[in-house]
């Protein structure tokens, strides 16, 4: 486009005079790049910004900006001595940082970084402190603290979290601030090699929840059709709503964890204390589950069974087709989920991802002990879960059995 050549020289004697070459567009009613170029072709110095900063010939190189570093690596030991001296001359933060070119929070932070027992800032010590933090490799606590690193060692050989780790140490140490443990710090201990790492006592693969990387997706198979007459007076929308409320005890969810085989496992799940109570069966037709669960039931002490025993979720496998025997045996309401709903017993389905951190999908459970089991629920029930305030399934459970034992003595 072509402009009338007193529009040009308006535009450089707007440049000239110290205005902007954006100014100068604009005043005219033209392009900031016709503008540019009229000045580059006249040797004219552009001016920088909207209202004309410093001036930058066409030709001269684009300044870099200074590499910027870290607060504490821009402060050597002569800056630091200036900073001393200023502070016992009176002089305020502000005008130290300006004096040797920081920001004030800067100065700020060295100050109150390294301060003595008199509340005095000295140069010499600040500057050994500092050289003494920038060495590597740094010693984690996990690495000084034998007690601390057999506590976690321990914890994780159990399978537990690093969070839940970290949680418990304050929960078990509330006096001892030696025994802290941020999870980062375990994640750390896990994955960095070298020397100290984890990685020399235990598998990192026992710190981590579950090996999926991704959820998967819920079914889009369409629902299954054919009678169970089991379900029938059972289904979900029936059930007590105390039953959705997790602070009522007593209300159950239940599933078989299945192999390759007809062995599994029955699970049981308390919903409020997230208590497992987990057995193992070669067979799993319904009259073998329903009679394994009634002895399970006759387990628990009749004088607080009323308080821990009301309902039970369950999903709409034929193995609790005989529901009603199970209920006039024990009294234990049975109720169904809908078909391809398995996040209405949500908590169960949890524990059995869980479970299978001891037995990975594969297994056959015809191979596995009672003994086998019976740790894996007994770990479970000794972890600490955020959900319970880091309080274990066992010891909610302890809580609930001491105040039904209380109501009854009463």
């Amino acid at each position: 486009m072509t402009y009338p050549a007193g529009v040009r020289e308006a535009a450089l004697e707007f440049v000239r005079s110290g205005g902007s070459a954006r100014g100068a567009a604009t005043r005219l009613g033209v392009s900031l790049g016709a503008v540019c170029k009229w000045c580059r072709g006249a040797g004219v110095p552009l001016r920088r910004g909207g209202r004309g900063g410093p001036e930058r010939r066409p030709d001269s190189p684009v300044e870099r900006p200074a590499e910027r570093r870290s607060p504490r690596a821009r402060l050597g030991l002569d800056r630091r001595c200036v900073i001393e001296v200023r502070l016992r001359d009176g002089r305020s933060l502000r005008e130290i940082a300006r004096e040797i070119g920081v920001s004030h929070t800067t100065v700020a932070r060295e100050v109150a970084r390294n301060r003595g027992a008199d509340g005095a800032y000295r140069a010499r010590a600040a500057q050994r402190r500092s050289e003494e933090a920038a060495r590597r490799p740094r010693e984690r606590r996990v690495e000084s603290s034998q007690r601390l690193r057999a506590y976690v060692v321990a914890r994780l050989a159990e399978r537990w979290s690093p969070r839940q780790i970290s949680a418990r140490l304050v929960a078990e140490f509330p006096g001892d601030e030696g025994m802290r443990l941020s999870h980062e710090a375990i994640y750390q201990a896990l994955y960095v090699q070298g020397r100290g790492s984890l990685r020399q006592e235990l598998l990192v693969e026992q710190a981590l929840r579950s090996g999926r990387r991704a959820r998967r997706p819920r079914s889009k198979l369409p629902p299954r059709t054919g009678a169970k007459t089991w379900v029938e007076g059972c289904e979900i929308s029936l059930r007590p709503a105390e039953a959705a409320d997790r602070a009522v005890p007593g209300h159950w969810e239940g599933d078989l964890v299945v192999g390759p085989g007809t062995a599994c496992l029955v699970t049981l799940v308390e919903r409020s204390t997230r208590f497992l109570v987990a057995r193992r069966l070669d067979a799993r037709d319904s009259r073998t589950v329903v009679d394994l669960l009634i002895g399970m039931v006759a387990e628990v002490p009749a004088g607080v069974r009323s308080a821990l025993l009301s309902t039970l979720t369950w999903d709409q496998g034929s193995e609790l087709a005989q529901a009603a025997r199970l209920t006039e045996a024990t009294g234990f309401r049975v109720f169904f989920c809908d078909p391809r709903s398995p996040w209405q017993r949500g908590t169960n389905e949890n524990t059995n991802g869980l479970l299978r951190q001891y037995f990975p999908k594969g297994t056959d459970f015809s191979l596995v002990g009672d003994d086998e089991v019976r740790l894996a629920q007994d770990q479970l029930n000794g972890r600490p879960r955020e959900t319970l305030g880091w309080r274990t399934p066992a010891e909610a459970l302890a809580e609930v059995l001491s105040g039904a034992s209380g109501a009854l003595t009463a």
